[in-house]
This record gives structure tokens, sequence and C-alpha cells, in this order.
């Protein structure tokens, strides 16, 4: 199913591409409308927004928050992916679960584990380069291996003099870690030339999701429109290659509990392929009879496994 874009109109800024994704380009026009944050007909997945890597808090600086706070009102408007909480909300939440697990909650308060929703992906916004001065005119995150150097090398950063600023979003499958985006944005001062006229609609769902500070300076505002860049681009990857983090990962290691054995077939009067002791890693190949499962060894053989002797491998 392609990703459809819905409500993105009254800025002739943007681009109608093909599958019906509306962005913005790299270098937009000025104009008196606001533009319009790219709204999704379905879920692509579950996202959680993380920081940069330690020591990149480059937004500390400029008095901004977290770039972090401005990507979840993105992701929260466009309905692109379900947001789950990994920062604040989940430390207030182990604090209800340990409570939970000494017995404080009343009867019937239904917390406990296997209730916490698994996160497909992640996605780290960032700035393009490292280029720190005295003077604090540019201002740079490290990106460390996600780019390399050469013809995939980012230059740019934050500038505060020319209020300029050039960012990446990477997102990222948990499973299998690989990248399945990487996106840059780009923005400069001719593109918030529209927030003196009609931008307090656009710039309060900013103050709502705690990230006030892009609003308030000029700088902040140029940021935030870089990263509009890269997420709407980032959108219309997605739509040409729609990713689908369950099914890509469906294999999931499997370990022996119990000693047991592997046969050719989902029962036990079959030929026996091998004995599994206890602490084996198996891999099922998702094909179940009953309580049998069809899984792989780490040398290559094929069986069958009563389940009741696995347990998952974490």
């Amino acid at each position: 199913m392609k990703i459809r874009v819905l409500e993105a109109r009254g800025w002739a800024g943007w681009l109608l591409l093909a599958g019906g994704v509306l962005v913005a380009p790299a270098g937009w026009a000025a104009s008196d409308a606001p533009p319009q944050i790219p709204r999704c007909s379905h879920k692509i997945g579950t996202v959680a927004v993380q920081e940069p890597e330690s020591g990149r808090n480059w937004w500390t600086g400029m008095e901004l928050e977290s770039p972090t706070a401005l990507i979840k009102v993105y992701v929260s408007q466009s309905g692109c992916f379900t947001l789950v909480d990994r920062g604040k909300g989940l430390q207030a939440a182990e604090q209800e679960r340990a409570l939970a697990g000494e017995g404080e909650m009343r009867v019937g308060s239904n917390i406990g584990k296997g209730q916490m929703k698994a996160a497909d992906y992640v996605l780290v916004p960032d700035i393009a380069n490292s280029n720190n001065n005295a003077q604090r005119t540019n201002i740079g995150g490290i990106l460390g291996g996600l780019i390399g150097h050469g013809a995939g090398a980012v230059l740019g950063g934050v500038s505060i003099s020319k209020k300029t600023a050039d960012v990446v979003l990477t997102l990222t499958d948990i499973r299998s870690t690989e990248q399945v985006a990487l996106e840059q944005g780009h923005a400069d001062k001719t593109n918030v030339g529209w927030s003196g006229g009609g931008g307090a609609g656009f710039w309060g769902g900013f103050a709502a999701g705690g990230a006030s500070g892009y609003a308030n300076t000029e700088i902040g505002q140029v940021i935030a429109m870089a990263y509009l860049d890269a997420y709407s681009k980032m959108v219309t990857q997605l739509q040409g290659n729609e990713p689908n983090a369950k099914a890509d990962n469906v294999q999931q290691a499997v370990r022996v509990a119990d000693s047991t054995k592997l046969y050719s077939d989902a029962n036990l009067h079959s030929a026996v392929v091998r004995s599994l002791n206890p602490g084996m890693m198996l891999y099922p190949t998702g094909d179940k009879v009953g309580v049998w499962w069809k899984v792989s060894d780490e040398l290559g053989n094929m069986g069958w496994v009563v389940s009741t002797k696995l347990e998952l491998a974490h």
C-alpha cells in the first residue's frame, strides 16, 4: 500500500509527486502561507525518537530544546508513525510498574509485563557536520559513521550569522539495525518569510509539543524548516519503498531450554536429525504444525522440534 499525504494545501511551493506525496524542495520560496507537515493515510510502523549520541547537544548553545521535541511534533501531526516514548514517559511508566510489582497498586490496575508496545524504528535528528569555532557563528554535530567522507559527505551545519541550517534524519530498523533512510534537510532565512503573517497557527503546535524555542528565534525557525524538509523527503522515500519491520525480521532466534531432538518430520516417529542440548541456538522458519516448529541450527541442519523445549533468545 502506498503512503498518501493528505491535507497539504495552501502553499504553492510544495511539489506533488507520483504516488500522492506532497513534499517541500530543499530551497523552497518564501510565501505568506506557512508550510504543511506531510500527512500519511496509514501508519508505516512504530517509532521512537532519540537524541544524537552524548556530547552532541549543540542545541543548548542556541537556547533551544532538544530536536527530538521538534521531530515528535512532526511525527505526531503527520500520522505516518505510531510514536512511543522512550524518554521521560518511559521513566514514569517504569515507576508505576515498580509500584505495581511491590503490590502498591489497587486490584484490577492491570499493569504488568507484556504490555509495552515495541518500536520498529528509531529516528535520530542531528545536524550535518562538526564545525565548532571560537566565535560560535557555526555549530555542528558529528555524524560519525552514518555518512562517509568524499562525495557522500554532508557539509553545512548551523550558521547563526548566515541563518542557514543543514540537518540529517536517520531512520534505523531496531531489529536488524539496518539504516532504512537517511535524509538531509536544508533551510535558510528566506524559508521563514511567511512567519510574519499567518504563521502563528503553525508555531502553536510546537509550543504544545515542548518545542516552543524553535518558534521564538529566527535561527530556531530556520532549523525547524530544515528538519521539516528532511522529514518530508523521508516520507517520500518510504512511500517509494515502504518497509515492513515485522515482516522483514520475521525470523527470531530461540534457545533450547531442555535436552531434546531435531526430527526430520513433525512427529516423534520420524528420523532423528541430531540431538539438541540446552543453550543451543535455533532459527525458526515460520512453519508450524501444532506444537512442532520447523527450525534450522547454526550448521544449517533443518528439522522439526517440539516448541515446549524452546525459549526465546534475548
